[in-house]
């Protein structure tokens, strides 16, 4: 793929906007739908989740299309930055049509939120809709299949996975058939991303063969990992966020359907997943430029397959990308720091 991302998919693009420093770790990643928008859907599987304008994407409601959707830090509190986003997308006409008037719309723009409050130190250190808005501008100015900026970006910029560093990363394939499935994640699990035996991420053990890093790197690693965890506060909510996009024609059911699959993704590199203090949830977008084979009922099978593994991809690529952090807030190593090249698949 040309950028290995869900901007891959042709006409999504994703913009991010991050505060740190002074109190700040957190920020927004939009992701933008092509004009005219995109079929969407969402399955929520976290114990405490915080989202917004979910329960329209249900296959049995009005709503079929949406603009954009927001994945952002702050907690309930960041879900205000949805509101910028829906100002810029109202200014631009786009939404659904209320009235006679091309300019009566109102934009339906499903958010989810992550917990970050306080990791920069200052808990009322949060998005709003200003920084939603300059999140959804980064990704209207951005280039048609630029790659998106992964690690401490964006809604991933507070991210933890367990006692390590989280944040964004993506990644997309084309199929056999011509369709392109992209995935984007932002990783800030409760569970952990690393196998406690080898030091290898659990993401990557989907991968290919691997080789462990040397053991006394591992022990190390785990030493420091067990003094960070002493010290910091531990948190009282977590979430793993992700969108599935592609360029095939799905309903709105088909539509929640990969959405529900590519948990499968989660699942197979954060564990344990799903509590009752995660808010788990990944969206799905179809821009229907490519019709599924009809003459082959399961043809819906591979793009299901393909999103869940990118998923897994998308998680392993923004543990990877993620920079070490430490504030008043608490102390979040990397897995590069920790552990350099030392384990990859070969």
């Amino acid at each position: 793929m040309a950028a290995d991302a869900v901007s891959d998919v042709g006409g999504v693009r994703v913009g991010h906007a991050t505060r740190d420093g002074d109190g700040w770790l957190t920020g927004v990643t939009v992701v933008l739908a092509p004009e005219g928008g995109a079929v969407a859907a969402v399955d929520v599987r976290g114990g405490g989740p915080g989202t917004k304008e979910t329960d329209a994407l249900d296959p049995r409601n009005v709503v079929r299309t949406v603009d954009a959707l927001v994945l952002t830090g702050g907690s309930a509190y960041g879900l205000d930055a949805a509101s910028g986003v829906m100002a810029w997308l109202e200014e631009r006409g786009r939404g659904v049509r209320v009235g006679a008037d091309p300019a009566h719309v109102v934009p339906v723009v499903p958010a989810a939120c992550l917990f970050d409050l306080g990791r920069g130190g200052d808990f009322r250190a949060r998005p709003d809709a200003a920084l939603g808005r300059e999140a959804v501008e980064a990704a209207a100015a951005s280039e048609p299949g630029a790659g998106v900026p992964e690690g401490c970006v964006g809604a991933g910029t507070g991210a933890a996975a367990g006692v390590l560093k989280g944040g964004v990363g993506s990644a997309s394939t084309v199929l056999e058939s011509g369709i392109t499935v992209g995935a984007l994640a932002v990783v800030n699990a409760a569970g952990s991303v690393l196998e406690p035996e080898t030091g290898l991420l659990y993401g990557e053990l989907f991968e290919g063969r691997l080789t462990c890093p040397e053991r006394s790197v591992h022990e190390a690693a785990r030493r420091r990992l067990a003094e960070v965890a002493a010290r910091n506060p531990e948190p009282p909510l977590n979430t793993t966020l992700a969108v599935v996009a592609t360029d095939a024609d799905l309903t709105k059911a088909q539509a929640q359907k990969l959405a529900g699959t590519a948990h499968d993704g989660i699942a197979r590199a954060v564990r344990p997943v799903h509590l009752l203090h995660d808010g788990d949830t990944v969206f799905a977008l179809a821009t229907g430029a490519r019709p599924l084979d009809a003459g082959r009922p399961l043809a819906l099978n591979e793009v299901l397959a393909a999103g869940a593994d990118l998923v897994t991809r998308a998680i392993v690529r923004a543990v990877r990308a993620a920079r070490p952090v430490a504030g008043p807030g608490g102390e979040w190593p990397s897995y590069e720091e920790l552990y350099g090249n030392g384990a990859r698949a070969e």
